[in-house]
């Protein structure tokens, strides 16, 4: 929850799950679940943006989102664990980065998926581990892959990524409500990914106009979110980012971040 824990992207949510939102991150949908035990099965259908990360929603549901889930809890040495598999398709009109190449070299312009866009369908797949060790010490670690030939549409430029990470709350020097965390992440892109970003190609969130050298890009982020009394904490986080946007030609790059929040 980036209203106290992680405030990166890709810790938020696996950074591959491309979730159905408008560019404010709200869509409409339904969803249902079902509870047998030590399972869950969960399935939704969202509503897509009218185009690729948009103000507005699609005012038809023409194009939209399905996302399918599996969870299983269970306990290891006696402490609370989980494990998910998450998977989305998306119905839209989204374009490839082959195409978009293809007709930049044919009109010698820049490389533009939003000239090729046609009705197609976009995927990917996560899975998620978290584990509560006991002591006030809590793990998680993540995986995702999506399909790195057709543009996201409405979330990150990630198409795939493996994330870990490891929290401690403040008990052990007397201050039980509050929480230290450290995680790790690493992402990539394709190679025709990487091929429409050199030729100048725009994304969600990136774009350097080139990319000669790509490379992973490897985030490390720690917080400490500090309980002023239950209802308000305040928090300080830190980034280290190293090959930003993929382009081992940029950074590394250091963020700083303060963030008091109030809940009632």
């Amino acid at each position: 929850d980036p209203k106290h824990d992680f405030l990166n992207w890709a810790l938020i949510d696996a950074g591959t799950f491309d979730y159905a939102a408008d560019a404010w991150g709200y869509t409409v949908g339904a969803a249902g679940e079902w509870y047998v035990g030590d399972w869950t099965w969960r399935l939704g259908v969202f509503d897509l943006s009218i185009v690729p990360n948009a103000e507005k929603l699609d005012p038809h549901f023409s194009q939209f989102q399905a996302v399918g889930e599996i969870e299983r809890r269970f306990k290891l040495a006696g402490h609370d664990g989980a494990a998910r598999v998450t998977g989305f398709l998306s119905r839209g009109r989204m374009g490839t980065f082959a195409d978009a190449i293809a007709l930049g070299q044919a009109t010698h312009t820049t490389p533009d998926t939003a000239a090729v866009r046609r009705y197609r369908s976009r995927g990917g797949v996560s899975l998620s581990l978290q584990q509560d060790l006991g002591r006030g010490w809590g793990l998680f670690a993540r995986a995702g892959t999506s399909s790195g030939s057709v543009e996201p549409y409405e979330y990150a430029d990630i198409d795939r990524t493996v994330s870990a990470g490891v929290s401690l709350k403040g008990q052990g020097w007397g201050r039980k409500d509050d929480t230290v965390a450290l995680a790790g992440v690493v992402n990539q892109i394709s190679a025709i990914h990487q091929a429409y970003l050199a030729g100048g190609g725009l994304g969600i969130l990136i774009g350097d106009g080139r990319l000669p050298h790509p490379g992973t890009e490897n985030i490390l982020e720690a917080y400490y979110d500090i309980a002023i009394t239950k209802a308000v904490h305040l928090s300080v986080d830190y980034q280290f980012i190293d090959n930003p946007a993929y382009n081992t030609d940029r950074g590394p790059v250091s963020v700083f971040a303060g963030r008091l929040h109030a809940q009632f």
